[in-house]
């Protein structure tokens, strides 16, 4: 199988990409350290790519820390949009298909069905507007991508919103939780795979796609998904956004329509409550 670099490997998804190489023997996936592999660093980067002579690069590093984005604009920026570019460069030079995670964020969130890879992106914050700039540096450099936008990310790994939970149920009777938001809660382990059979696929159908895991859900939905397959006994109470004040606003709506990479990779993507049973029964096993 042909060379494949994980960047941002020490992520969420990144480390996602670890365990299934682990478990799979995918040996065909490299996974550099920061150090060796900042994006923002186009030296490092430049030896990398000379090394290895990868056939595809994964772009799993990003700056994800919503709130803190509205007044750290310089930092989202050069990770989200600068960095971008750099490897989109680097892969045009070296023959290399860059596949890029990008976010359901990039919308606006004023609409009430799935959105589509076409639908019109307007982001609210600036996380979702640098995610977007993003996006448009890859096509102007680079004929051979794949942009995955995703959104509600969580797994065994890293901080995300299901260990949160967990924590804050394990110390607390009672919490309230958003529910006028509304989205798909996503284990980044079947992102993770899904990106692999892509790479699998030799597909040159190349472009945007939407993946997330099945149905719909609102964050006190999630929650309560949470709280009943972990056993914790903890009272949800739901709030609306206008109750619970952040930096940073948040879409809505952000259920994404799989159609399109499902149909051309021929996916079967599972439904959100499975996946989040496989995900605290793991967490379970580890502590």
């Amino acid at each position: 199988m042909s060379k494949t670099i994980v960047f941002g490997a020490s992520g969420q998804l990144g480390q996602c990409f670890k365990k299934l190489a682990a478990d799979n023997n995918l040996d065909y996936l490299i996974f550099p350290n920061e150090d060796e592999a900042n994006i923002l660093d186009t030296e490092a980067l430049e030896k990398i790519f000379a090394t290895y002579q990868p056939t595809f690069a994964i772009n799993c590093a990003a700056y994800t820390a919503v709130d803190k984005a509205e007044d750290d604009v310089a930092t989202a920026s050069k990770v989200n949009i600068t960095g971008v570019e750099n490897l989109a460069r680097l892969c045009s030079k070296h023959d290399t298909t860059l596949i890029h995670t990008s976010t359901d964020f990039v919308f606006k969130g004023d609409v009430s069905s799935p959105l589509k890879e076409d639908s019109v992106a307007k982001p609210i914050n600036v996380y979702g507007q640098t995610k977007l700039d993003g996006e448009k540096v890859i096509p102007v450099l680079l004929d051979k991508y794949f942009i995955i936008r995703t959104g509600w990310l969580y797994s065994e790994f890293a901080n995300n919103f299901v260990k949160t939970m967990l924590k804050l149920g394990a110390e607390r009777d009672e919490l309230k939780v958003i529910a006028d938001q509304t989205g798909t809660p996503t284990y980044a382990i079947d992102l993770a795979g899904c990106i692999i059979s892509i790479i699998q696929s030799d597909s040159i159908a190349y472009g945007i796609y939407h993946y997330s895991n099945e149905g719909i859900a609102s964050w006190y939905d999630f929650s309560k998904a949470i709280f009943e397959l972990s056993g914790t006994d903890v009272k949800v109470i739901p709030v609306p956004t206008s109750e619970y004040k952040t930096r940073a606003v948040r879409p809505a709506y952000s259920v994404m329509d799989k159609s399109k990479i499902k149909q051309t990779f021929g996916l079967q993507i599972p439904y959100w409550r499975d996946s989040l049973a496989v995900c605290i029964g793991r967490l379970k096993q580890q502590n």
